[in-house]
C-alpha cells in the first residue's frame, strides 16, 4: 500500500491506528539501539546489494553480524529507525508527517545522490516490520500491521518526494 501525499493532504490515520503505533512505539524505545542494528541487518539479508549504497559498507568482506560493530552504522540505523518511528507515533497529532521541511529536502537529496529508489523503501519498511513483529509479539496482529505500514508509507513518500 503506497499512499501518494502531498504537503496539504489530510492524513488518513484514524485514533485506533495512532493508538496501536504509540503503544507498540513505546514499548520498543527501551531497546531501540538493539532494534534498529536488528533493522538494518534484516536490510541486508532481505538485499545485500544495499551494502554498495554505504561507502563504509561497500568494499566490506565481513559477515552481516559484524556491521553491527561498525559506529557509522550504529548511528545511521539509530537515526532512520528513531526519526521513522517518533514520525509514526506523532503522525496524527502532528496531521502530516512530523519531519521538518529542510529535513525532508536533505534526505530526499542525499536519498538520491546515492542512488537509493523506490523499492530501497519497500526492503526497508518490510524490514522494519520484521523487527516489529519481533519486538512486540505480543501486540502484533493485521491491525498493528496495518497502523505501522500506513504510517511509514506516509514517511517514505515525503522523502521520495524530495528526491531529484
Amino acid at each position: 500500500m503506497v499512499t501518494k501525499i502531498a504537503s496539504e493532504q489530510k492524513i488518513e490515520f484514524s485514533d485506533d491506528q495512532e493508538a496501536l503505533v504509540v503503544n507498540s512505539w513505546n514499548v520498543m524505545k527501551q531497546n531501540s539501539e538493539e532494534l534498529s542494528l536488528k533493522m538494518f541487518l534484516r536490510i541486508f539479508e532481505i538485499a545485500p546489494e544495499a551494502k554498495q549504497l554505504f561507502s563504509f559498507l561497500r568494499d566490506s568482506n565481513l559477515p552481516l553480524a559484524s556491521h553491527s560493530i561498525n559506529p557509522k552504522i550504529k548511528a545511521h540505523a539509530m537515526s532512520v529507525f528513531r526519526l521513522t518511528c517518533e514520525s509514526a507515533a506523532d503522525l496524527k497529532k502532528a496531521g502530516k508527517v512530523p519531519v521538518p521541511e529542510s529535513t525532508l529536502q536533505r534526505l530526499g537529496a542525499s536519498h538520491s545522490k546515492k542512488g537509493v529508489v523506490s523499492e530501497h523503501f519497500e526492503v526497508t519498511k518490510m524490514a522494519l516490520l520484521d523487527v516489529i513483529r519481533e519486538a512486540v509479539p505480543e501486540m502484533w496482529c493485521p491491525e498493528l500491521e496495518t497502523a505501522w505500514t500506513v504510517a511509514i508509507n506516509y514517511l517514505n513518500e515525503a522523502i521520495k518526494q524530495h528526491m531529484k
